[in-house]
């Protein structure tokens, strides 16, 4: 579809519908403009060619912290912020790329997909993504693609799975006629960020991003994780989520996020096992003694996290399923009380004097009681970086300003749970 006729599309009945669903009534004329801007910025870039549009959302951990890499249990949603793409075939051996965002321009040769010596950068991470899809058995070609993304980075939403995914959309809606399912998406993006990355990580944040919705999902087979959808409107609830931004840490982070499944494994391995998935709860507590002496402690209370978030996850699927909002909303609670005591992982104890994460949950549990609505918790890898607030819309605009007194401004991000994943604009439009 020529430039033009797509600005016009993005006017219609079908794409406002569409526009109400993924960002809210009352964001759907922005999100128009956003679109319209994007087509433009594509044809001044290239030209001559017919484009199609793509989006592609962040995500957000409802609840799991820190199971996913122990095959354990998660519940994830996609959000209203996302990475949005207008792209076209070039017929050609070339992938083009412009990312608005990060003010970067780049062109990979479909020839030469072998990494860089350095394994960073976006640049990398796309010719993982052309490179995960022919190891799949999928085909790949040229494409011209322009991408602006208002996923918020390094703020635990995902803006690189985001991405990621918004390319496996155009690879599969260009060259593959649709026939990927998102859990083939959610795997070459775990590939890319695996062996193009160095990056040892899971499947959760592809999978969230891919699938859209509430999912919940369980890794006990991380080859072929369970995903289901759950059928719950979040937005008849007249509650938002809050993400909020409390700084990132000035302390090397990496032996903090690594020790969380290291620690968990080593008690598995007390059992001969690999993961505390393939162990249980009561095996630990019978074993206490000679396990807190193989492992450790710290060791022994994260394992104990694992299990209790495991059932906290089951326990959040059946209330929604049965429409029991607050208790819902109480294991929220009760997910952020394992992280802070159990799993030890709202700082760190080589800064232990920064404690953003800390004081943003002491705020916002004063915030809580006071109103006895909400709930909180930490939100993604933790030591640093952002937490997560549940509360009803009349509360939003008084905590944004009451926690943003103490984190700065403009750190702190309302969002809702949108309904679809990664996607081709232009064909969900026309179902």
């Amino acid at each position: 579809m020529k430039g033009n006729d797509t600005i016009q599309l993005l006017e219609s009945e079908r794409s406002r519908r569409l526009m109400a669903v993924l960002y809210g009534e009352e964001a759907v004329l922005e999100n128009i403009e956003r679109y319209q801007s994007l087509v433009m910025n594509f044809h001044k870039k290239f030209p001559e060619e017919d484009v199609m549009l793509f989006s592609s959302p962040g995500r957000t951990e409802i609840s799991g912290n820190h199971t996913d890499h122990n095959h354990g249990k998660v519940l994830a949603g996609s959000i209203n912020l996302d990475c949005i793409g207008a792209a076209a075939k070039n017929n050609s051996r070339k992938v083009n790329i412009v990312s608005e965002t990060f003010n970067q321009s780049f062109v990979i040769d479909l020839d030469d997909l072998s990494p860089s010596d350095k394994k960073a950068g976006t640049i990398d991470l796309v010719k993982g993504l052309l490179q995960g899809f022919l190891e799949a058995g999928y085909e790949i070609g040229g494409f011209n693609a322009y991408i602006t993304s208002n996923v918020i980075s390094a703020a635990g939403v995902s803006s690189s799975a985001s991405f990621e995914m918004l390319l496996c959309s155009i690879l599969n809606t260009f060259f593959n006629k649709g026939r990927l399912d998102t859990v083939a998406y959610a795997h070459i993006g775990k590939f890319s960020e695996n062996v193009y990355w160095d990056k040892a990580s899971g499947l959760l944040d592809q999978m969230a991003c891919a699938v859209g919705g509430l999912i919940a999902i369980d890794f006990k087979d991380p080859k072929a994780p369970v995903v289901e959808k759950i059928d719950f409107d979040f937005g008849s609830q007249n509650h938002s989520l809050i993400i909020v931004n409390t700084g990132k840490g000035h302390a090397d982070l990496s032996g903090d996020y690594s020790s969380i499944p290291a620690e968990m494994k080593k008690v598995a391995g007390f059992f001969g096992k690999e993961v505390c998935a393939d162990i249980t709860e009561q095996e630990v507590i019978d074993n206490m003694e000679e396990v807190r002496a193989f492992a450790g402690d710290r060791s022994v209370l994260r394992a104990l996290h694992f299990f209790e978030e495991n059932k906290r996850v089951e326990a959040e699927i059946t209330a929604l399923k049965e429409n029991r909002f607050e208790d819902f909303l109480k294991n929220i609670t009760a997910s952020g009380d394992s992280s802070w005591k159990w799993l030890q992982n709202c700082f760190t104890n080589t800064s232990y004097q920064e404690q953003g994460i800390t004081i943003a949950l002491a705020l916002t549990e004063l915030f809580l009681a006071e109103k006895k609505k909400g709930a909180c918790r930490i939100h993604g890898g933790g030591f640093a970086g952002v937490i997560m607030t549940m509360l009803p819309n009349e509360l939003v605009d008084e905590y944004i300003s009451y926690i943003e007194k103490a984190m700065g401004q403009g750190n702190a991000y309302r969002m809702s749970i949108r309904p679809y994943g990664a996607i081709c604009f232009n064909e969900r439009m026309n179902r």
